[in-house]
């Protein structure tokens, strides 16, 4: 398929780390990968023994958290019918970026890059080598070619993926293709007719081709013994000789050994002293069905939290009359309160879909009407289109019945993030200690060089593709200069420009640069800004004791933690505060906070517009509290320079 350039592929664009876990769950899925969920008396065929090895390594050896995507479009088959499909490019550590995978209608296809590093995740069949350089060539695989059989491999039925490899280097997968018969259940090949396997990728083609340099493909290894089906494990031996860390977190700082940690199954769950059930492990343990919820799911799951709420009050507070209320209750604080901590959410999209204007009652005030009409509770409509809350019925049967059930535990990303889950509700007045109190945190400028500057950088032996602090950027502009003689003799702070200097800095496009190439020479400070400004710019926030090097760097400018002030309902007014995840905060850790010192209601919820896979949280708190937002947010070592500052009720920006 790929003897051919394709015809067109768009750039790359970066995964998403919800993504990249998706992509690789269900190439675990298609491919029959066992994980540590899996039962080791219940393996399939090719399903390997990695109950030992995390989750994350299996998905970071398939699909490394580098990995980036593509469109491209192409020409299949003897009439050139258009195909597209992406491509999944990605690097393993020490190594140069490749294809990685192929997606054709759905089905996505392992390029050798793949197979050599994952041993058979894919039936390996056997041919002549005189018969695999013909399908290095684009040719189909005839049955006759077939060697090593029968038998061969049990997975090698029809339209199933397999790798072929000579006689000659037996474990070194060559060519990927799909089976045209059920190879497994051939008796004979002698004289048999026909194709076996038609060929979609193999070595030497135009992706085991593409790099990001323009060079040349990979070389392919002289042996990989892990693909021999009589000894070893395949992939599981394969992972168990390094040490993969797991860096699936959503805030990239997870990660440890395979070798270091015991299997999360293995761990001790402590058990939340505070909800019954609560010791459900988090979403990436508990393998949660991500379907989309159905309105009638969605009101059931709300109407049950209510319940939940209502019975865990009852239980705490048993001498109190109210069971730690204190009436009226606003809508806003019945909902943060005694529903969003009771929710069962395990991952951020259920975080998304778990929204009050997904139910069919569509707001809070519909929801309090329709758990009155059942006779939970009594309620009152103020000024403003507000609801109250003036008494509930602890003693419901509905209440008094009500069995718990499992909730993640208060630390599972899925909960925090989404606003519920922890079951601790805000007005109970127990909060879990927040260790993000009193940690530092500084942000790191950095800036990798056009590829237009590669010989600036090659005079000072540095790469250009590396990322730089602007006080690392001088001395090699200044080793450029020197190298090239370039100071002018009459004024040693002006640098002649010489023809990389300006092709590569200055363009002509604006009346400064035009005056520049005219004098032939520019100030040395001004040529370093110019370089510094052309440089495409990453940010990075350490926390702590971290260095940059262990923090993923993030392409564009620092993002700023918004801080909004808002009049709602004709004259209530409300603080905002949103992008607290980029620094480390869990927003519904703040939310309590600042409950307890504004001695106000505060609620969790999605930022309208974020995506649904990779939400982004706002902390709502009632009264204009900006200074208590600002002390909390300096607690958790958020600069002042890093908030913006909005008020909407004044409608001006500070």
């Amino acid at each position: 398929m790929f003897k051919k350039k394709p015809n067109q592929i768009k750039p790359l664009a970066p995964l998403r780390s919800s993504d990249r876990r998706k992509i690789a769950d269900q190439i675990i899925a298609n491919f029959g990968i066992a994980t540590p969920s899996e039962d080791d008396g219940d393996k399939q065929v090719n399903c390997h023994d990695t109950t030992t090895i995390g989750i994350g390594a299996i998905r970071n050896s398939l699909l490394p958290e580098n990995s980036q995507s593509a469109r491209f479009t192409t020409t299949a088959g003897k009439d050139l019918k258009q195909v597209s499909g992406t491509v999944y490019v990605g690097a393993h550590p020490g190594e140069e970026q490749r294809v990685l995978w192929i997606k054709l209608e759905d089905r996505l296809i392992p390029t050798v890059y793949t197979l050599w590093r994952n041993p058979r995740i894919v039936p390996l069949l056997h041919t002549p080598d005189i018969v695999l350089q013909k399908l290095r060539g684009g040719a189909d695989l005839m049955t006759p070619g077939l060697a090593r059989g029968p038998p061969f491999p049990s997975g090698a039925v029809k339209d199933s993926l397999v790798a072929v490899a000579s006689l000659e280097q037996p474990t070194v997968p060559m060519v990927v293709g799909t089976c045209q018969i059920d190879v497994a259940s051939l008796q004979e090949t002698r004289g048999a007719k026909g194709r076996a396997v038609r060929g979609e990728h193999w070595h030497g083609d135009e992706i085991w081709a593409w790099s990001t340099g323009g060079g040349t493909g990979g070389k392919a290894p002289a042996d990989l013994p892990e693909w021999d089906s009589s000894e070893g494990n395949g992939l599981a031996d394969k992972l168990d000789e390094v040490a993969i860390e797991d860096s699936d977190d959503e805030q990239g700082q997870g990660g440890v050994s395979v070798h270091q940690e015991p299997a999360e199954e293995d761990k001790v769950i402590a058990q939340n002293d505070f909800v019954e059930g609560e010791d459900g492990k988090p979403y990436e343990e508990i393998g949660v069905d991500q379907k989309e919820f159905s309105t009638k799911e969605i009101d059931d799951i709300f109407w049950n939290a209510f319940l939940y709420g209502l019975h865990q009050f009852r239980k705490i507070n048993k001498s109190d009359p109210h069971h730690g209320l204190k009436f009226p209750v606003n809508q806003s604080a019945m909902i943060s309160n005694l529903v969003l901590p009771f929710l069962p959410i395990t991952s951020p999209a259920q975080a998304a879909s778990l929204n009050i204007k997904k139910t069919s009652w569509k707001n809070a005030k519909k929801f309090i009407k329709a758990l009155e009409k059942a006779k939970l509770l009594k309620s009152k409509d103020r000024d403003g289109g507000e609801c109250v809350l003036l008494d509930i019925d602890f003693e419901d049967p509905a209440v008094t019945c009500f069995v718990p059930y499992r909730l993640p535990k208060k630390d599972a990303t899925g909960a925090e993030s989404g606003g519920g889950g922890g079951g601790k509700a805000v007005t109970a007045g127990i909060s879990p200690s927040d260790d993000l109190v009193g940690q530092k945190l500084s942000k790191v400028d950095l800036y990798k060089p056009r590829e237009s500057l590669a010989p600036i950088f090659a005079a000072a032996n540095a790469s250009h593709h590396a990322l730089y602090l602007p006080a690392e950027l001088r001395p090699i502009i200044t080793a450029y200069i020197d190298s090239e003689k370039l100071i002018s003799d009459t004024n040693r702070r002006l640098v002649n420009l010489d023809p990389i200097l300006a092709n590569a800095v200055f363009d002509g496009s604006s009346a400064l640069d035009r005056e520049v190439l005219a004098k032939g020479s520019v100030p040395r400070d001004a040529l370093i800004d110019r370089i510094l400004k052309s440089c495409s710019p990453y940010w990075v926030i350490l926390r702590n004791d971290a260095t940059r090097e262990q923090v993923k760097a993030n392409a564009g400018h620092a993002p700023k933690v918004h801080v909004v002030l808002e009049t709602r309902s004709g004259n209530k007014t409300v603080t905002k505060v949103s992008g607290v995840e980029t620094f480390y905060i869990q927003p519904q850790a703040l939310a309590e906070e600042l409950q307890k010192s504004c001695a106000s209601s505060t609620s969790v919820n999605q930022l309208a517009g974020s995506s649904p896979k990779k939400p982004v949280m706002e902390v709502m708190v009632q009264g204009p509290q900006r200074d208590a937002v600002f002390k909390a947010l300096e607690k958790r070592g958020v600069n002042r320079q890093w908030v913006e500052f909005t008020d909407k009720t004044k409608g001006k920006k500070k």
